[in-house]
């Protein structure tokens, strides 16, 4: 299996993406330790971060195949080349940008461009998307709303991110999410400036599980 399917199957696999901002880079590799302790492996750091892309270089050189480095917020091609040189496997965008989709194929990388309407998504999917994040999700109408759209597009893999959290989560699962995106909910703010890590694993933990669960009712 290509890298790219592996780290395509570890994504889905793993259920949750951390969606990572955070002003220092010096809290990111605490951070990382503490989502990796609590279950979450997939890790999407932000362009809109100062200096995100020394940060992918810092903690893919920490990490290495422990935990799935992504870049988040890429609104371009040229970004998308620029974190993947950095280290990022996987390149997340909250727009559809051609280009972008064009540059991850080219490199091997997983790409997932943002969409919120069914031509968006489905032009997000012919252009060669591995994933379409939908985002955002909670606001349109959240479980319902990806329950909606799978009606008639079975064969798109969805990643619902935007107000998600432990108290929706399982829905969205339910609902046919193939993973989730977590931002704020998952890494708060306040408790990265406070360091209290111990709390960010829990709240992994608590999400993993969750995700875990809904995955299980839905087999049972």
């Amino acid at each position: 299996m290509a890298d790219k399917e592996k780290n395509l199957a570890r994504l889905i696999d793993s259920g949750v993406i951390a969606v990572v901002r955070v002003p220092d880079a010096s809290q990111l590799i605490k951070l990382a330790e503490a989502l990796e302790k609590g279950g979450v492996t997939s890790i999407e750091f932000t362009m809109t971060t100062p200096g995100a892309l020394k940060m992918i270089e810092e903690a893919a050189g920490t990490f290495r195949d422990r935990i799935l480095l992504g870049a988040g917020t890429v609104l371009d091609g040229e970004t998308a080349r620029a974190a993947i040189l950095a280290g990022a496997e996987y390149v997340v965008s909250p727009n559809l940008s051609l280009d972008l989709i064009r540059i991850c194929r080219r490199y091997g990388k997983v790409v997932i461009p943002g969409a919120l309407t069914p031509t968006e998504i489905l032009a997000a999917w012919e252009a060669g998307a591995d994933l379409v994040k939908v985002f955002p999700a909670v606001a349109v109408g959240g479980p319902k709303y990806i329950k909606s759209l799978l009606a008639p597009l079975p064969q798109v893999k969805l990643l619902p991110t935007g107000g998600v959290d432990v108290t929706n989560a399982g829905e969205f699962i339910k609902a046919g999410a193939v993973a989730i995106g977590v931002g704020g909910k998952l890494v708060d703010k306040k408790l990265v400036a406070e360091g209290r890590f111990d709390l960010i694993t829990e709240n992994a933990r608590q999400l993993v599980k969750t995700v875990v669960e809904a995955r299980e009712q839905m087999h049972s």
